[in-house]
């Protein structure tokens, strides 16, 4: 007969499927709360954060709005869908430095010898980072109207295009967590990601058409998920057509999960 407490003859039997994916839910909650209690305990960290796309907000719409030609319409209300994307594509860096501080710090070793579901860390991470995004594009949001922007659609698409950016920024979550995951040094994380956004970022319909770049630029600004997204975002909030760039930014989302999830969760099989 076992010696063992009720409870923990209980944790020993098999699972069920239905027990495992209730399992590695909490855990996954768990450690999303973790991360988030972290980054509020450091209030600065979120202040800087969110002071770098501010400040590009004002910058392009009273710097260089007035310059910038090719724009039908306001060119705030053509501006923030691009810098909706951009915050998150530029907050997305936070996965990559948080994976490779926390194998730094040996935390991930913690975590693997705790009784946890192994894909909640990975999770976990890519959700709380979704929060933040979420959070910031709430204040871009709130300035861009303050400076301006004004929905030309209606709430509905415009909530639809915010929820298309979130689904981007979750997808970008995985891709910079396995960067995090592959350099392993906070530094190292944040010098490899700059050329990876500056291109997508800038080279993209974010802040100009796409017909004002050179014409060799222009098959990669055209078809790149930056664009894809903002274009989607673009046709939600200011109008235009709107269902295919609502069908490839999803496409291409989906297709990002699809492809840096396993990835990331691979290589956390190796490294940790």
């Amino acid at each position: 007969m076992s010696t063992l407490p009720l409870d923990q003859t209980a944790a020993l039997r098999p699972m069920g499927r239905v027990e495992r994916i209730v399992w590695a839910f909490n855990d996954t909650l768990t450690i999303a709360w973790r991360f988030l209690a972290a980054m509020v305990r450091l209030p600065e960290s979120i202040v800087f954060a969110a002071i770098q796309p501010m400040l590009l907000v004002l910058m392009f719409r009273y710097v260089f709005g007035g310059a910038i030609s090719g724009v039908h319409g306001s060119y705030v209300n053509y501006l923030m869908p691009g810098i909706f994307v951009q915050t998150v594509t530029f907050g997305s860096i936070v996965s990559a430095v948080g994976m490779a501080e926390d194998i730094q710090k040996g935390i991930i070793e913690r975590f693997r010898a705790l009784p946890m579901a192994r894909s909640a860390v990975l999770t976990g991470r890519t959700l709380s980072d979704l929060t933040r995004n979420a959070c910031s594009v709430v204040l871009m949001a709130g300035l861009g109207f303050a400076v301006g922007f004004r929905i030309q659609t209606n709430v509905p698409a415009f909530l639809a295009g915010l929820g298309i950016l979130m689904l981007f920024s979750w997808s970008l979550s995985w891709g910079f967590a396995l960067i995090g995951l592959v350099v392993r040094s906070t530094e190292t994380a944040q010098v490899a990601t700059i050329p990876i956004l500056l291109p997508f970022t800038f080279a993209s319909s974010a802040f100009v058409p796409v017909s004002t770049m050179p014409g060799w630029l222009q098959a990669f600004a055209k078809n790149q998920p930056v664009s894809q997204v903002v274009n989607a975002c673009r046709a939600l909030m200011d109008g235009g057509p709107t269902s295919f760039h609502v069908w490839v930014a999803l496409a291409w989302c989906l297709g990002l999960v699809a492809v840096l999830a396993p990835l990331a969760v691979r290589r956390y099989r190796r490294t940790a």
